[in-house]
């Protein structure tokens, strides 16, 4: 994709040093997922409302998501984190990236979803004691982009936007139920940009997913993802 369609949504420079102020924090690791479903020939991806008490981006709407927690690196999964998944994974993020902390940054994203929207992603086992009463299957997941929060905000996160495909696994969505954390569920038109109130970066993912889905409706594994962070005080818009 030449056109870069994400990067019109981005902060300007002045909004940017307006949301700054605060010491630079290392970005920690997080991971959101983009659950779509295809529905009279529009895709749909599913959004929440941060409730107005979150410190962090509250009342706005966002796709399900949060920090990697250190347990997520023992939860047993189901699957594999396909081969163009764990190279996008690696982009610039040196040896730290091992294949442990893939799945726990894949892990992350299932983790969330269940906590905020109620959704199960993989097989109920029945152990009390596990983190999650089921066994994540990361195996249908893609990575469709990165986001590194800027420096001088409150908290910084290192972001992995992960997608998948409700039909895929055949997801019972009358399950989905709104949380502390989301407090009111949407579906939003990925088309249809805009809509709901969003943070600049939610919006120039779901403007890139837009742009992916027209190029390839499968979204197939070896399309390249933006990587957005900063550099000299402007964004910049990577490809990987």
């Amino acid at each position: 994709m030449t056109d870069a369609p994400g990067v019109a949504y981005l902060p300007d420079a002045a909004m940017l040093a307006a949301q700054g102020g605060h010491p630079t924090l290392r970005p920690r690791d997080a991971a959101t997922l983009l659950l779509l479903r295809r529905d009279k020939g529009k895709t749909q991806v599913l959004s929440g409302r941060r409730s107005d008490k979150h410190k962090f981006m509250p009342g706005l709407y966002v796709f399900p998501g949060g920090r990697r927690d250190p347990a997520d690196s023992r939860v047993a999964v189901s699957g594999v984190i396909a081969e163009h998944v764990a190279r996008k994974l690696a982009y610039k993020s040196g040896a730290r990236m091992t294949d442990a902390r893939m799945r726990a940054l894949a892990v992350a994203a299932i983790r969330e979803t269940y906590e905020e929207v109620g959704l199960t992603i993989g097989t109920p086992h029945g152990r009390l004691k596990a983190t999650l009463p089921f066994t994540p299957n990361i195996g249908p997941l893609r990575l469709v982009g990165r986001a590194i929060t800027p420096p001088g905000r409150s908290r910084r996160f290192d972001t992995r936007f992960f997608a998948l495909f409700a039909e895929e696994l055949r997801l019972d969505l009358s399950l989905l139920r709104p949380s502390p954390e989301l407090e009111t569920l949407e579906w939003v038109d990925v088309d249809a940009i805009g809509d709901l109130k969003m943070p600049g970066i939610t919006l120039a993912i779901l403007a890139d997913i837009s742009a992916m889905l027209k190029i390839s409706p499968e979204l197939n594994l070896d399309l390249p993802v933006p990587f957005y962070y900063m550099r000299s005080g402007k964004f910049v818009r990577e490809e990987i």
